[in-house]
């Protein structure tokens, strides 16, 4: 018996007046991150990898070449961007950083999409990324954009048995009016837009956000002269029609909308260009009964490729 006394008073318990420690140990730890940004993690190792190897990487030059990274940056701002499919190729994450409803979202946003990669840095580096902008611990980064070629428009429209159907920008610098323009030329069944290389907007993420996902099947091409890419079209049979206040032509009586065409439309201040302006085979205008003095680019070549598709139709 006294064998068995031993044996147990061998055994543990539970220990009175623990605290609630084990209580404590229960209670949750808020929403587990995902496993691209648990540190130790397979997926983690993975997406360090890739982020290392994009930024390592030569950019490559197509016809059209490509523009430059850029980094969106603010809570509000990457979740917009996200929302709005701006292409992202890496979400960085402040480390520690106060996870409230913009940093769930942002980090949900972007393993729904996938490809993205998450990074977790910690404020100095975001700092320095950012040249000090305030990123509120969150910046996503946005790959260069690959441009087209001038001729890959023509002849996209060709290949579709169309006519084609194309939008040129001159001094247009604004993003928000290129994103715009690129929505309306989806919306009409246009072909694409050419942008000069030189003192004109190129597709940031705000032209992204503006074209509301349109800019992902219209192509944007980029011309190193936009002269010198308006008469290649000449010379392939396309008519080239400007928009100017002062134009000979009002939008209605203008038949060579129907056919082949590149509409020009230059900025709200100085309109076109004067070499892109004798270039062009035809110049129109819009009647404004209101008396406006211009409208700005986005509004503009959304009014003339109406009447274009109008007529095509």
């Amino acid at each position: 018996m006294a064998a068995n006394n031993r044996r147990m008073s061998g055994k543990k318990g539970a220990q009175i007046g623990s605290g609630g420690q084990r209580r404590r140990g229960l209670e949750g730890k808020g929403p587990t991150p995902p496993a691209e940004m648990r540190k130790g993690h397979k997926k983690n190792r993975i997406a360090n990898a890739k982020s290392k190897q994009v930024q390592r990487r030569p950019v490559a030059r197509g016809r059209g070449g490509k523009g430059t990274s850029e980094m969106v940056v603010g809570r509000n701002p990457v979740v917009e961007a996200l929302r709005e499919g701006v292409p992202a190729s890496t979400l960085y994450v402040q480390q520690f950083i106060d996870n409230d409803e913009r940093v769930r979202e942002a980090l949900q946003l972007a393993a729904e999409r996938g490809g993205i990669n998450l990074m977790e840095a910690p404020r100095p580096e975001l700092d320095r990324m950012t040249n000090g902008l305030n990123h509120q611990g969150l910046v996503l980064q946005v790959p260069p954009y690959e441009y087209a070629h001038p001729e890959d428009l023509a002849n996209a429209a060709y290949d579709e048995g169309e006519d084609p159907f194309i939008v040129a920008l001159d001094g247009v610098t604004d993003p928000r009016n290129l994103g715009a323009v690129v929505r309306s030329v989806s919306a009409f069944g246009g072909h694409g837009v050419v942008v000069p290389e030189r003192r004109a907007a190129g597709m940031t993420a705000g032209a992204w956000k503006t074209s509301a996902g349109t800019a992902a099947r219209t192509p944007v091409a980029r011309a190193t002269n936009l002269t010198r890419a308006l008469e290649a079209y000449k010379k392939a049979g396309i008519v080239i029609v400007g928009l100017a206040a002062d134009g000979e032509h009002e939008i209605g009586d203008l038949e060579a909308l129907g056919g082949p065409v590149v509409i020009v439309v230059g900025s709200e201040g100085k309109g076109l260009s004067r070499l892109v302006g004798e270039t062009c085979d035809f110049r129109v205008r819009i009647p404004m009964p209101g008396g406006a003095e211009s409208l700005n680019a986005g509004v503009a070549a959304g009014i003339v490729l109406y009447e274009a598709a109008r007529r095509r139709g």
